[in-house]
């Protein structure tokens, strides 16, 4: 199988060559779970070898599942690469153009000592490489002395911080929407199952997030298992799942929960024998098991495609670890139409959770149940547009009544008038779901009136229109803004018609100002929030 490299890849990797030509060393690329990373490092190796001197590239990978990962997609770009593996026992690192290595087997002095001439370091799931092992092994390496050196994550967190130290910049990053969008990923839903009985507000934080032992208790003895093996029959009961939890006995205690719901469920945990969990994760892979449960094993390296459902049971304040867990319900598989996220919820919390409006940078405050991540993204844009071009209606408007010579004032729903008289006004009205306006009298016997001509106008138009009408009706002192009783005191009489009405008159007010107070509020109770029908 031959892996051609994606658009969005190459950019990945035209963009590591280009940070590199331009004196930086040490750069990250962070691409959405399901984007290919590893295909990605594939070919940047394979592309770099002609550039290294003979030199050979390292890749650094944490798990054993990573390293296979690696070494296979490195064989399916380029099956005449000579690829070896370092790990434990395994030493085959003496004629490889690309050597494969665990850093828990180069933390080993000897074992990194041996492995010489690497032109190229490439890590793995490099939001880890804060840590100290990892910080000697690239410095073994040369990664601080101009080694070109890669890291790939889907996500670049690490709750005890430290990456800036690592990274100097992340070069390419990759929306999981923009994935969801070019159909690379399926899109997602969401489904919150919420359990009365479970407090997380008694469960601490630490390092950034929930404790895991703690929230595992709380689980537990919330009953929030049986409520998450009910919400699967209810929600999921065709689809296969990953169930992740914070603790491996709550892994267990989730998959015996599910079969009692008469769901098919395995555990898989860290420590897990090697032979028992692969035949674990092949049975799932079969369908033999409907859903796996697991304590943090599953959100790196694990390659499931026809994965349709994953259960957040590990509520967490870190946004990385959600996307991690999320993301592996995302890859698109044959029938598949979709991905199902159940979040497990507390009847309350002090604790601000990820969601899955952490799944994208995207401006969207909420997703609402039975929406999908793309469907929220876009109405939010949508409402984002509205009010954009709303805010810049209402500028246009202002400006252009203020530039006007005549007294035009505005009630609080947004309708402008001219009092022409004590018994009548003109006034606009704005057609609904367009910028186009009807030009309106309001008088004490008639009520409201409309011209005889009734067409609607552009803003400007209309404005014209009736002001020319309003300087037909009234005496100029009246409609003018700048007429010369306005800059006075105010009148007794005024103030006193102030009180009676209950308005406040703010301190320093002129005559035209009070009279201008009065008029908006006396005009306001006549239209109220006027609609005007289209017509």
């Amino acid at each position: 199988m031959s892996f051609t490299p994606r658009p969005y890849q190459l950019d990945a990797i035209n963009s590591l060559r280009e940070g590199w030509a331009n004196g930086h060393t040490r750069l990250a690329v962070v691409l959405p779970t399901g984007a290919g990373k590893t295909v990605a490092f594939a070919h940047l190796a394979h592309q770099m070898l002609d550039n290294l001197g003979g030199r050979r590239a390292l890749v650094i990978a944490h798990r054993e599942e990573l390293l296979e990962q690696a070494a296979s997609k490195l064989l399916a770009v380029d099956p005449m690469l000579r690829v070896g593996i370092v790990k434990a026992q395994r030493d085959d690192h003496a004629d490889a153009d690309v050597i494969v290595a665990s850093v828990q087997t180069l933390a080993v002095a000897r074992r990194r000592e041996a492995i010489r001439d690497i032109g190229l370091i490439i890590v793995d799931e490099c939001h880890h490489a804060a840590a100290p092992t990892y910080m000697e092994v690239l410095r073994h390496f040369g990664a601080w002395d101009g080694t070109p050196t890669a890291g790939f994550t889907a996500t670049m967190t690490r709750t005890d911080g430290g990456l800036a130290e690592v990274w100097e910049d992340v070069v390419f990053t990759l929306d999981i929407l923009d994935m969801i969008s070019d159909g690379y990923l399926c899109d997602v839903r969401g489904k919150r199952v919420t359990v009365d009985t479970l407090d997380l507000d008694t469960v601490r934080a630490r390092g950034g997030d929930l404790v895991d032992g703690q929230l595992g208790r709380a689980l537990e003895d919330s009953g929030a298992l049986d409520a998450i093996a009910k919400a699967y029959v209810d929600h999921a009961p065709d689809r296969p799942g990953v169930v992740f939890t914070p603790t491996v006995a709550t892994a267990q205690a989730a998959a015996e929960s599910l079969r009692r719901a008469g769901i098919t469920a395995a555990p898989v945990w860290g420590d897990m024998g090697r032979d028992e969990r692969r035949a674990t994760l092949a049975r799932y892979e079969a369908g033999d098991v409907q859903v796996l449960t697991n304590c943090m094993v599953l959100t790196e390296g694990f390659d499931a495609p026809h994965t349709s459902c994953v259960v957040v049971a590990r509520p967490t304040k870190s946004p990385g670890l959600y996307v991690q867990m999320v993301g592996r319900g995302l890859r698109p598989a044959p029938g598949k139409r979709d991905a199902l996220v159940l979040d497990v919820m507390g009847s309350s919390t002090r604790h601000k959770l990820a969601s899955m409006v952490d799944l994208t940078a995207r401006e969207v405050d909420t997703v609402e149940e039975g929406r999908s991540l793309r469907e929220a993204v876009e109405e939010a844009a949508v409402v984002a547009e509205r009010r954009q071009l709303a805010a810049r209606v209402e500028a246009e408007e202002i400006n252009l009544f203020g530039s006007s010579g005549v007294r035009w004032l505005r009630t609080p729903s947004g309708v402008w008038f001219i009092r022409v008289g004590s018994d009548q006004v003109l006034f606009l009205a704005r057609v609904p779901d367009t910028r186009l306006y009807r030009m309106r009298r309001w008088t004490t016997v008639g009520g409201i009136e409309a011209p005889r001509e009734d067409v609607a106008r552009p803003l400007a138009e209309a404005l014209a229109w009736l002001e020319d009408q309003a300087r037909r009706l009234a005496p100029t002192a009246l409609v003018a803004r700048q007429a010369g009783w306005r800059s006075r005191q105010p009148s007794p009489k005024q103030l006193g018609l102030c009180r009676r009405l209950g308005l406040t008159v703010p301190r320093g007010s002129t005559a035209g100002d009070v009279a201008d107070l009065i008029d908006t509020d006396r005009v306001a109770s006549v239209l109220g929030s006027l609609i005007l029908p289209a017509a």
